[in-house]
């Protein structure tokens, strides 16, 4: 079998490049950041452009860490604009590669096998990376780098930590080049992969790099890690013998549903329980529309911190941001999970099951700032159960009613029927329902 050769391309700083592009800036030259101006200072940046990086400003930093002497130009979020561009930044790919050949990371990153086009263009993988970020530079403004290796990991670790020091933002690694640049390279985070948690563990064990994770005992490691050791042996070496293909054949075994939210302030207990019901209700609905049925469910309520306490906390700047760490990052949570006695959609059941949930696990005298509900174990609506003291007739009309509400919604949009709770101050249903991701469409 002949070596092969993977791409993995990032648009450059993407939603702010976007905005640039859009504005006529440049955005090597121009501050601007991405961040909703209706919010208050705490607010993260969803992206800031290369020239305010140039000056020290984090990525996804929080806008009252921007220093007061940088003049910078605030643009409100748009998501579906970003998501029409990475669209069609996509297209300009499949002129030249087959969808096959193409897995979509994220909505500003992908990876490209390259193997088969090398000889077809007659270039090698520095040149055909180039033709496609040119092509994309030339028809929407965004520039891109690059990681070319002989696997996703080298590919993506190219791309993460060489592409960066390249002159042509190109970087290249094999195993052999990946045991000269990337072995002891430090921080361990820096690699993909590894978060800080997993480099605390490591660290236990005196392992700072790869090249001390590759000498350390196999057993060691799977003591500590279990079957996951699996993969930080073969990438400790250099290794990954996963391809776009079987990544496009997977299927998982197990289908679930999240749906979270920041709240935009502090919520008491009564007020996060209407946003709680807002959430199961929301999420029932695309239970419904899909056909699906749910036997289990998880909730997460994460509280306010303490002010000033983020300053104080220990944050990790993982290449997307910093973050908090530890008790910091939650501030404190509470929730757990619940295996139902039976598999439903049905709102009221999933409703009275959150809501005991909920009631039982979340402190009632700690400003809320964080929910979290999830639908496991989903199956085809065919699989349903019922038990003797269910109430067939009401889940009958309320299926109707939920069937009638999709489709009303289907054509008008989602605010075109709501709940009476939903008009509420501190709802957020509303407003969610004009947002892609959490943020302005």
């Amino acid at each position: 079998m002949s070596e092969k050769t993977y791409l993995c391309i990032d648009l450059k700083s993407f939603y702010a490049s976007v905005e640039c592009a859009d504005r006529g800036l440049d955005p090597f030259v121009d501050n601007l950041v991405v961040a909703d101006p209706e919010r208050s200072r705490t607010t993260i940046c969803l992206a800031i452009t290369p020239a305010m990086k140039a000056l020290g400003v984090k990525n996804r930093c929080r806008v009252f860490e921007i220093p007061d002497g940088i003049d910078y130009t605030m643009a409100r979020p748009r998501m579906r604009r970003y998501m029409e561009v990475s669209a069609g930044i996509y297209a300009i790919y499949l002129r030249f590669v087959s969808p096959e050949d193409v897995h979509v990371y994220s909505i500003d990153e992908c990876f490209i096998d390259a193997t088969p086009y090398l000889p077809l263009y007659g270039m090698d993988a520095r040149a055909f990376a180039r033709t496609l970020m040119t092509a994309v530079f030339q028809e929407t403004g965004i520039c891109a780098t690059a990681g070319v290796g002989t696997n996703l990991f080298l590919a993506k670790v190219a791309l993460d930590i060489t592409a960066k020091h390249a002159p042509d933002n190109i970087g290249f690694l094999d195993e052999s080049t990946f045991k000269q640049q990337i072995w002891f390279h430090r921080p361990i985070t820096d690699i993909w992969g590894i978060g800080p948690g997993i480099a605390r563990r490591l660290a236990r064990h005196g392992a700072q790099d790869l090249a001390s994770v590759a000498a350390l005992n196999p057993e060691v490691l799977y003591r500590e890690f279990g079957v996951n050791a699996e993969y930080l042996i073969d990438h400790a070496w250099g290794q990954e013998p996963c391809t776009i293909a079987e990544i496009q054949a997977y299927e998982p075994e197990g289908r679930s549903l999240v749906n979270g939210q920041v709240l935009p302030s502090d919520y008491t207990f009564e007020e996060a329980r209407m946003v709680l019901r807002e959430m199961v209700d929301a999420s029932v609905l695309e239970l419904v529309e899909h056909g699906l049925v749910t036997e289990r469910i998880s909730l997460s309520v994460g509280y306010a911190r303490e002010k000033g306490s983020w300053n104080a906390a220990e944050t990790f700047e993982g290449g997307h941001g910093a973050r908090l760490l530890g008790a910091h990052a939650a501030g404190d949570r509470t929730g757990g999970s619940r295996k139902l006695e039976r598999r439903t959609n049905s709102a009221c059941f999933l409703i009275e099951r959150f809501e005991s949930l909920f009631d039982e696990t979340t402190h009632r005298d700690v400003p809320i700032r964080r929910i979290n509900v999830g639908f496991s174990d989903l199956l085809a609506e065919r699989f349903a159960t019922s038990t003797l003291f269910d109430n067939a007739q009401a889940e009958a009309k309320e299926r109707q009613l939920q069937d009638a509400l999709i489709a009303v919604r289907g054509k008008f949009g989602k605010n075109a029927m709501l709940k009476g709770t939903s008009l509420q101050k501190k709802a957020t249903a509303r407003e969610r329902n004009e947002q892609v991701g959490g943020h302005h469409a």
